[in-house]
Parts: structure tokens; sequence; C-alpha cells
């Protein structure tokens, strides 16, 4: 069996998530990370894992079949996906969604120029909530969605605090409003804003002398990320952060409510929920199937930006078609 060769670009909580879900899938060789820190610097999860400089990564292209992107949604992926695209075949989890069709048009424009595969937004959600949304849609055409993350550990979030002036540290959880998910769980179909359905909680080290009204307000007026919400700003040591938020756990749910019937008599209520005890983990592991059927794309021909909405289901099996219609259909 030829394995499938991958690269990861970036090496942080997705990047280690990434190698270790490669090490669980046969069909699959990590060639090597690549990192904008010295090779020395960067510590990986396995022995054995070949680190190499940013700037030698043209020196692979031809032996990577597909690229796994692990930068940060805030500034890292809107120009290292359509750049590393042009070389190779490329994934990324890319979760801003108001920024998503922009992110598209990018990385479609820069793949089919290059004729190479890119798939985005890649990860549980974007990703496998999206999927379910979609199903809902299709299968209750008179109805509403409801999605509701957490409570658990926003990894893009957490990003987009870091990087605010005078941030050392930081996470945010992303918290359900629980009246809110009884009233859809009990099909009462409310109409809820943005604010009324989750609140976000940030836990912030700041650095030495740095104004921390500014943080705060340049933190819950962010947009895309806090502006429309409820948030707690709530500002600990370094020694705090570590003690008592060192996991990255997540999860959510995704809903439809709708109804069937000569008059919508029929009401049905399709759930979809996942718990996630590491965030990265479990976004790194969608990454790795989806990079097994990006390899499948290109055999097939494939060029320029997808998403998963594109990708057949079976692709991201090493499975062949015979054993799933045995074993899972």
């Amino acid at each position: 069996m030829q394995k499938i060769k991958l690269g990861i670009l970036g090496y942080g909580n997705l990047g280690r998530g990434v190698e270790l879900a490669i090490a669980q899938n046969d069909d699959m060789e990590l060639v090597g990370v690549f990192s904008r820190r010295k090779p020395e610097n960067v510590k990986t999860a396995l022995a054995g894992t070949k680190v190499y400089p940013l700037d030698t990564m043209n020196d692979f292209v031809g032996k990577i079949d597909v690229m796994i992107l692990c930068g940060g949604s805030a500034t890292d992926l809107p120009k290292q996906t359509p750049e590393c695209i042009s070389k190779f075949n490329c994934i990324d989890s890319f979760d801003t969604h108001a920024k998503i069709p922009e992110h598209f048009a990018a990385v479609d424009a820069a793949a089919k120029q290059a004729g190479t595969v890119g798939i985005i937004s890649v990860g549980w959600d974007p990703g496998m909530f999206s999927l379910n949304r979609l199903y809902g849609n299709a299968l209750l055409p008179q109805g509403k969605d409801y999605t509701f993350w957490g409570k658990g550990v926003s990894q893009g979030h957490s990003d987009a605090i870091r990087r605010v002036e005078g941030v050392a540290d930081g996470k945010q959880y992303t918290v359900p409003v629980t009246d809110a998910l009884d009233a859809v769980r009990a099909g009462k179909n409310p109409d809820l804003t943005t604010r009324q359905k989750h609140t976000r909680e940030c836990f912030v080290v700041a650095k030495p002398g740095a104004d921390l009204a500014r943080i705060e307000n340049e933190i819950k007026t962010m947009p895309n990320y806090f502006a429309d919400y409820d948030t707690t700003v709530h500002f600990i040591s370094q020694e705090e952060l570590d003690r008592d938020h060192a996991g990255i756990p997540h999860g959510g749910f995704v809903l439809r409510s709708g109804a069937t019937g000569v008059n919508g008599e029929t009401a049905h209520v399709i759930e979809y929920g996942i718990k996630l005890g590491s965030n990265p983990e479990f976004t790194a592991s969608v990454l790795v199937a989806y990079a097994r059927a990006a390899a499948r794309l290109v055999a097939h021909g494939g060029k320029g930006a997808y998403t998963v909405f594109d990708i057949p289901p079976a692709w991201l099996s090493p499975k062949s078609g015979a054993e799933l219609r045995a074993e899972l259909l």
C-alpha cells in the first residue's frame, strides 16, 4: 500500500494533534513539521518526527501529497493558505464563519491557477456541524436551525485574545444559555439572537504594566469574535491559568426543529451532539480524515477550493466501498 504523505505547517496544540492523528492511520505517513521556530526549539509529541524551518518548505514540493495547515484563523490562515496552495494540496481549519466566503474565494483562485486542491474550514464547526446543519435543512425543509457550542475552550477565540496588545496569555470559554437550549429541545422553536444563545468567558494574563481597561474593551468589542455576545473578562495570573485552565475541552449541539404533515402537525427534532476531551485533538482527527479525501480528490482530477459539503463521505474512510457497505451501511 502506498501511503499518503502529509506535512504539518505550524506546530501548536493543533499541529500536535495532527501528528498524533496521523500516527493512528496506517495509510498515512508524516513527512515532517514546518515551523517558524527553530527546529531545535520544537518539542514534538512523538519521537522521530522531523521538524524543518518554514523557509525550507519549497524543497518538499512533489514529496508531500497534502499539507495540513495548523495556524490560527485570525491572521495566519488568510495569508498562509492561499500562499501554500500555490505549491501544495492543502487542508485548513479556518473557522471565522463570517469570512468563509471571502477565504474560499482567495484559496479557490490560487488553487485553480496552480492546479492544486484545497479543502478549507475543516473541523467540527465549521465542518461536522456544518454537515449536520445541511442534513437537517434537507430533511426538514420547514423548520429552524439551532447551534450551541460549549461549554468549552475555543481555540480560535483564545488565539484572538492572545493577539491583543498587552496580553501575555489567555483562554476563552463558550457557554450555552441553558434556558435557550432547553426550549429548542422541547420543540418550542424560539427566535433567539446570538446574545441569547451563548455567553463568552475570558481568562486573561496581562503583561506587566498593560492597560487592563483597554484590553477588556478591545476584547469585548472585537468584531466576529466577541462584539455580539455578553462577554466577561477575568484577569488572572499565569500560575492560575496554568493550574485551573490547562485542558482544552469543548463540545456542542446542532439541532433542527421542524414539522411534516398536511398542516405541519407532526413535530420532529434532530440533534447531533459531541463532547470532546480535547478540542485540538478532535479537530486534528477531522483534518487528517479530510487529508485522505483530498488525496483522493486529486486522483480524480480535482482542482480549486472545496468544503466539507463537496466531499463524498466514503472518501474520509480508509475502508473500501465493499467494506463500508458490509460494515457500516
